[in-house]
């Protein structure tokens, strides 16, 4: 058997192996190291994928994250919500900003954040929403987009473990996620559904007025070289991870296909049993499963890892500590009342997904967690 990895880039990269080497020769020979064709040619097929007017490449999600909130004129004192239950970078931006985070809680079955709580969490001070696809699946946007509506307030999605999720509206039309707020953001960290080989990073409109402001805070404020409009930051995808992306983003589908074939794998190993609750997928999205996360019911969670380690299964805990407990929010407030946050942190285990996973692996996966978890 393989050794089981959380993502095995390796063996995806083996199936590219061609175009991808080829991808970066050809950059390392043009010496186009800065942006270019390959960046131009990337921003405009991931457009064309996601079905929005503009994608504006850079060097990170947080980045994509950062300067979206920046295009909207923020300032100190407003309140952006968010939910706790998200990696760090989802509210880290927000205090960087001087703007102050408003944690609120997700649903139990999606993980998102849970519409109900943002309608409470608004005050005349709020200004932005910024929903994150959790693990792989969409938030229950149309009535958080009617909400923001009818307050005039932004939205912008964080969209970096969900990129090629199809989100369903009343009307029977679909969406991409991060293309029905006003701005979406996304990571090319390597583990995302989309990876490249180093950092990366987008941010998607179809607002003319936001694409052109945001494109001028990613390049130090400029449109014009040397002549600065406003503040803005160094924020550039590479050429050569630009290069990369471009090979893989035909095969979205295909590894969102495979990351599901997985799961349902996984569904059926779990089913039925008192102490392991597998994903809900929600009838409004399709699940790309970024993360395949469980929540466990009277099973020792952190002994469960350790037993896996020992089994050479990785797994993973995503999150230990929630947005609202971590020291570096201490200056604003975070006495909050967010059960199903407090919960998830303590029960919730992610287990290996990736688009290489064979029956093999996935049987001795799944056998060791049940092992432990019956006795």
């Amino acid at each position: 058997m393989r050794p089981i990895q959380m993502v095995d880039l390796k063996t995806q990269y083996q199936k590219l192996k061609p175009q991808i080497d080829k991808a970066v020769i050809d950059v390392l020979e043009s010496a186009a190291f800065i942006g270019g064709k390959p960046v131009a040619t990337f921003a405009e097929n991931l457009g064309n994928y996601l079905g929005i007017k503009h994608v504006i490449p850079c060097a990170n999600g947080t980045d994509a994250l950062q300067i979206a909130l920046m295009a909207l004129d923020l300032q100190p004192g407003d309140e952006v919500i968010t939910p706790s239950f998200t990696f760090i970078a989802t509210t880290e931006v927000v205090a960087l900003l001087k703007i102050k985070p408003v944690f609120v809680d997700v649903d139990k079955d999606t993980f998102c954040m849970d519409i109900d709580a943002v309608k409470k969490a608004i005050t005349p001070k709020t200004k932005a929403i910024v929903p994150v696809h959790l693990y792989g699946q969409a938030t229950d946007m149309e009535p958080l987009m009617a909400l923001a509506k009818a307050h005039n307030i932004a939205v912008i999605e964080d969209n970096a473990q969900a990129i090629g999720c199809d989100y369903t509206f009343s009307d029977g039309s679909v969406k991409k996620t991060g293309t029905i707020g006003d701005i979406g953001t996304t990571s090319f960290f390597p583990s995302k559904n989309l990876g490249g080989y180093g950092d990366g990073g987008a941010i998607c409109t179809d607002s003319d007025t936001l694409a052109a402001k945001m494109r001028i805070i990613a390049s130090h404020g400029s449109a014009k070289r040397y002549y600065h409009e406003v503040v803005g930051v160094n924020s550039r995808l590479d050429t050569i991870q630009a290069a990369i992306l471009d090979i893989k983003l035909p095969h979205l589908d295909e590894y969102i296909a495979a990351r599901n074939q997985a799961a349902d794998y996984y569904d059926k190993a779990f089913a039925g049993h008192p102490k392991i609750k597998t994903p809900v997928r929600s009838d409004k999205s399709n699940h790309v499963f970024h993360q395949y996360t469980l929540i466990l019911e009277g099973v020792d969670r952190d002994g469960l890892q350790a037993y896996l380690s020992t089994q050479q299964i990785p797994a993973m805990i995503y999150y230990p500590v929630p947005g609202h407990r971590q020291q570096m929010f201490a200056a604003f407030e975070t006495d909050y009342d967010l059960p199903v946050t407090d919960y998830l942190t303590s029960r919730v285990i992610s287990l290996p997904i990736h688009t290489e996973l064979d029956e093999q692996q996935l049987a001795h996966i799944t056998s060791h967690v049940l092992e432990f978890c019956n006795r």
